[in-house]
């Protein structure tokens, strides 16, 4: 109502002081594109049209007699400007929605990833500690030294749980293959599992993510092979053809009947896709459970010998 105000005061006005009066009409163009409601930017527009066409008639004596030829072209502009505006202003709000939509995708990506590195970090340590206080509940009365020793052990791993705490907020860090294939030896120990290393391409250096990747796709792997294979034996194959970096975990449990698939697989195989490779659960040949890492080695070198 204050656009047609102003723009029948300009009407007014012209018909008093000239034709040349209406390029005021450009003020309110700009403040009808900023509308909200479509059929406001319409009624505006006929109301600018209805302008120039009744003060030309005034002005004129004639409908369609027009004195100065440049009117035409400026009525054209005040029409158009409206539509103008109005999609600057549309876009600018599109890449304002766009801006919040992407950030909620990037806060949901990263619940995601501290979802997920606390399922493969966390669920790891406190597994270790449920079966370190179970043993040590059995050592109690029978040798109190060593139920001394798995208490150490267990506070030093509650320890660990607490660092990998810091790390998933701080960002994952990187992890050694080496050093998480020793780690999860030593939990398969504790959990009376044997295991077997055949490592064939132990020259091959892979890059930090991959290697950080794959150290966390095992570390998942031992921790469902722990809570669910009730196996005896464990063997960790891992070899390198045509570029091709494949690691395999083989135990003689159960298998995968009667056993449901969670995050664990999930979260390996996210991991897997980030380095374009694949990861796959799947009863072994004989006896037990297979699990299969395989990924495109990037940019591979030969570990330098120590000399």
């Amino acid at each position: 109502m204050a656009t047609l105000a102003g723009l029948f005061l300009i009407a007014v006005i012209a018909v008093y002081e000239g034709s040349v009066m209406l390029t005021f009409g450009f003020m309110f163009a700009d403040l009808i594109g900023r509308a909200r409601v479509k059929w406001h930017i319409a009624s505006a527009m006929v109301a600018i049209a209805l302008m120039f066409i009744i003060v030309l008639w005034i002005e004129s004596g004639e409908l369609f007699k027009i004195e100065e030829p440049m009117i035409i072209p400026i009525m054209m502009l005040q029409l158009a400007f409206p539509l103008l505006i109005y999609f600057v202003e549309k876009t600018k709000n599109l890449k304002v929605e766009l801006a919040t939509v992407n950030t909620q995708l990037v806060q949901q990506e990263e619940r995601q990833r501290i979802a997920r590195d606390l399922h493969d970090t966390i669920g790891h340590t406190l597994t270790m500690i449920k079966i370190k206080t179970e043993l040590t509940t059995k050592l109690m009365d029978r040798d109190s030294n060593r139920a001394k020793d798995e208490l150490n052990d267990i506070l030093s791993t509650t320890r660990t749980a607490l660092k990998q705490v810091r790390e998933i907020v701080s960002d994952m860090n990187f992890i050694s293959l080496e050093s998480e294939l020793l780690h999860c030896k030593n939990a398969l120990h504790t959990a009376h599992i044997s295991f077997k290393l055949n490592h064939q391409c132990s020259n091959i250096l892979l890059a930090s993510v991959e290697e950080t990747m794959l150290a966390l796709c095992v570390r998942e792997a031992t921790t469902n092979l722990i809570k669910h294979s009730q196996a005896k034996n464990c063997r960790v194959e891992i070899d390198c053809v045509d570029h091709i970096y494949c690691l395999k975990i083989v135990d003689d449990g159960v298998g995968l009947e009667n056993q449901s698939l969670g995050n664990g697989i999930s979260s390996m195989k996210e991991r897997m896709n980030a380095l374009q490779g694949t990861a796959s659960i799947n009863n072994a040949p004989t006896r037990g459970t297979l699990v299969t890492f395989k990924f495109p080695i990037q940019h591979s070198k030969q570990k330098e010998p120590i000399l």
